[in-house]
């Protein structure tokens, strides 16, 4: 009961906007998942690559930000997975990830 007691009142415990917060943003992760089943056509690249560099930049505040904020970066980190995959399926869409058939060398 002493843990559980020390969390409730922790820094960064469910009391604080240091928890809701990345508990929102759970909500970033669910809907990339989500949207992992739908074709790879629907994807946004730029908003999906604006999601990946919010996601790595705010990973490095949770690390520096004192007390460090674990649960923070883990949405993050979680949520840059997320963005990255859908990322990748964009590319392939798009063609980005093909091969050049261009040249033939004689």
């Amino acid at each position: 009961m002493g843990s559980f007691r020390a969390f409730l009142n922790s820094p960064i415990g469910p009391k604080t906007t240091h928890f809701w917060g990345p508990v929102g943003n759970w909500g970033f992760i669910l809907a990339g998942l989500a949207d992992t089943q739908k074709p790879p056509e629907l994807i946004s690249g730029n908003m999906t690559g604006v999601l990946c560099v919010y996601s790595a930049l705010f990973m490095r505040f949770a690390w520096m930000v004192q007390p460090r904020n674990h649960f923070l970066m883990v949405t993050h980190a979680s949520n840059e997975c997320v963005q990255l995959y859908q990322l990748s399926r964009w590319a392939k869409s798009q063609g980005y990830s093909q091969k050049k058939e261009g040249k033939a060398t004689s």
